[in-house]
């Protein structure tokens, strides 16, 4: 059961209101607006690296490069992957890329055979991604994603500032299409994710992550054959949070 706090429906307030002040912006206007002016040093942006995340880091590199860069190391992940976020961080100059891993002890006790992708994917994804973010993000009051609208039925009704737990999280990018991205990785000479090419639109851990066919929603080779759709850093209490809060 979720309940209304005074403090969580504050929190739900502010972002309403930070969508509606920031609606109409660029997403370059939002995040400066973010970076320097509403959160200064107390804002970090998370991102996967995937095929679809130079677009943020390029943009958050331009306003502020020492931001924090939080990256979540599951130790699942495609070597690509990993070779990716180096050669981003190289070129972009991400000054402050963090690397948060799981806490040994929580993986030696839920998943000492790691197999637990296999049998229990939500389980997997708490303690290899939700728990070690929440501890990344303890220093910081707002944080950026890289979710879209287009991506996924469960993200069509996201909202430009969302309130998850006690943070605030803004999404700069959610009405952006793929032509749009492509536009923005042409125009910048932006790198493009090594598995992209190999029918990967969107890339999480390996073991959760398969190729699609064209035209398929970009997102169905992630968990395909079950019915999980989010990894659940995106969750407050159990709950998909899809606008405000």
């Amino acid at each position: 059961m979720q309940f209304e706090t005074n403090a969580r429906r504050e929190l739900r307030e502010r972002a309403e209101a930070l969508s509606t002040q920031h609606a109409g912006l660029q997403a370059e206007a939002v995040l400066a607006s973010v970076l320097r002016d509403i959160y200064p040093g107390r804002v970090g942006l998370v991102s996967s690296f995937g095929t679809e995340a130079a677009v943020l880091l390029h943009m958050v590199a331009q306003i502020d490069p020492y931001a924090p860069v939080i990256f979540l190391e599951t130790g699942k992940h495609f070597p690509e992957t990993l070779d990716y976020r180096e050669t981003l961080a190289r070129e972009l100059g991400l000054c402050n890329l963090q690397v948060v891993s799981p806490r040994p002890a929580s993986v030696a006790a839920d998943d000492p055979d790691g197999d637990l992708h296999a049998r229990n994917p939500d389980l997997c994804c708490h303690v290899r991604k939700t728990l070690p973010m929440l501890q990344a993000l303890r220093g910081l009051s707002c944080w950026i994603t890289g979710r879209k609208r287009y991506q996924a039925a469960t993200r069509d009704e996201l909202a430009l500032f969302e309130a998850q737990d006690r943070w605030i999280k803004v999404n700069p990018i959610l009405d952006w299409d793929r032509d749009r991205i492509a536009d923005y990785f042409r125009t910048h000479d932006l790198p493009r994710h090594p598995l992209e090419a190999q029918g990967y639109p969107s890339i999480g851990c390996a073991p959760c992550t398969s190729a699609v066919r064209e035209g398929d929603d970009p997102r169905a080779g992630r968990w395909a054959g079950s019915d999980k759709t989010e990894c659940g850093i995106h969750f407050e209490n159990g709950k998909l949070v899809r606008k405000g809060g």
